[in-house]
């Protein structure tokens, strides 16, 4: 169905907003935490690489689902786009992300951290907003053809 396969499109890539940007950085600065003991219910905070692994298996995944969709002349536009815009974030999170995380968890200097994180912002940050903005709108257009309501909630980055 439209509303389904247009979930699984755009929707999927709001899971994307904040890369390149103070999204990424916030969620590698204060990562999130994990469940270590049942019994007790104990947490610890997750190491960034579990965070940068956790993010990129699901962005596969969903890379992937996108992907199987078969296209046609009504999908073909929010399908490439969508495509395009995995196929540009998923080498950034296995490459600079995953330094990123390292540098995090090796307790690198936080003028270190920052360098990288600013080159991956000058860097990627222009064309992932691009290539965002480009599977919302072609996502809106679609939405409009198939009577999907949809609200404005992850606008393009502001880096």
């Amino acid at each position: 169905p439209p509303d389904q396969l247009f979930a699984r499109v755009v929707l999927n890539t709001n899971l994307l907003f904040g890369f390149a940007g103070s999204g990424m950085q916030r969620e590698l600065a204060s990562p999130s935490v994990k469940l270590v003991d049942e019994k007790t219910m104990a947490t610890a905070p997750m190491k960034r690489e579990e965070v940068v692994k956790t993010k990129l298996e699901t962005i596969e995944t969903n890379f992937e689902k996108v992907k199987a969709i078969s296209s046609n002349e009504e999908t073909k536009d929010m399908l490439n786009a969508a495509i395009v815009l995995y196929e540009f974030v998923i080498p950034v999170y296995k490459n600079e992300y995953a330094q990123l995380a390292k540098l995090y968890d090796d307790g690198a200097p936080a003028d270190q951290i920052a360098a990288l994180e600013k080159t991956i912002q000058e860097k990627y940050g222009a064309k992932f907003e691009e290539l965002y903005n480009a599977v919302g709108t072609t996502g809106k257009a679609y939405a409009a053809k198939h009577n999907i309501p949809v609200r404005e909630v992850n606008p393009a980055p502001r880096r």
